[in-house]
């Protein structure tokens, strides 16, 4: 334990249950020393187990929509009482695709679900953002990171339109993150992890072979939840206080191979 984060006062969004980034990410800044409110939307949190977690890193778990301005207001306002000050750093930790959920094949896609994914998977993103922008509830050099996917740039077919919504939540993280550099000195980053074994994650059709191969592809292996964990609190710490607009890649180097001797092996 360092204590990189001691002082340090932030929200996570996401934690559901002890398989998530989320819950991780919380356990570690935890440990560094950071204090913080949980938050998910009220029927994530009747599914998960966030209470416990909570108990666990003496947190309080404040249930909002993040999909709702007004819910995020109020967040945000009650964070700030309970906490004692302005946040340090924001987890944004969501995502889901309702034509996944169903098995709507990309090219035929409900696009009344398409458009709750947008919603609840990116544009929240860009809400959150507004409400701490607009009320000026982040110190200065706080860290904001979003997880994303590198579906957001290549094709992995079974990503259905989650692919596009990642793609926009980047595209967000680096847009908003110009604004909230220039004008509130706040980093705003995203991190581009590994397939992971979550509850999102296992939803995606054909997930086990997939994080097999990323694996076998990877010269050090898929990150797993706790690593990618470990890599957020560098982004909340002061360590990293200029690294800002940038999709951070952090998949034990997947992204940059074009094929393993492993993976060819596999077809020889």
């Amino acid at each position: 334990m360092y204590n990189l984060l001691k002082g340090k006062r932030g929200i996570i969004f996401g934690a559901l249950d002890e398989s998530s980034i989320a819950w991780k990410t919380a356990e570690r800044v935890h440990e560094e020393g950071g204090v913080f409110v949980l938050t998910n939307a009220p029927a994530s949190i009747r599914l998960g187990n966030i209470e416990a977690l909570a108990q666990k890193t003496n947190s309080q778990v404040i249930a909002a929509d993040a999909t709702s301005v007004a819910d995020l207001e109020n967040l945000v306002e009650q964070a700030m009482l309970i906490l004692g000050g302005k946040i340090d750093f924001v987890l944004h930790s969501i995502g889901m695709s309702v034509n996944v959920r169903k098995g709507n094949h990309y090219t035929n896609q409900n696009y009344e679900f398409t458009e709750k994914g947008w919603n609840v998977s990116a544009v929240s993103f860009h809400k959150v953002m507004q409400v701490l922008y607009k009320k000026d509830a982040m110190n200065e050099w706080g860290s904001i990171v979003a997880l994303s996917y590198m579906a957001a740039q290549r094709v992995f077919p079974d990503y259905n339109d989650m692919a596009d919504n990642k793609a926009f939540l980047e595209s967000i993280a680096r847009s908003f993150g110009y604004f909230f550099g220039r004008d509130k000195k706040v980093r705003v980053n995203t991190i581009s992890q590994s397939p992971t074994e979550t509850r999102a994650g296992t939803g995606v059709k054909g997930f086990g072979g997939f994080i097999a191969f990323a694996d076998k592809m990877s010269p050090l292996g898929n990150a797993t939840a706790e690593d990618c964990a470990n890599y957020a609190i560098t982004l909340f710490s002061d360590l990293t206080k200029k690294v800002t607009l940038q999709n951070l890649l952090h998949d034990g180097g997947f992204s940059n191979m074009g094929v393993s001797q492993e993976v060819m092996e596999m077809f020889e």
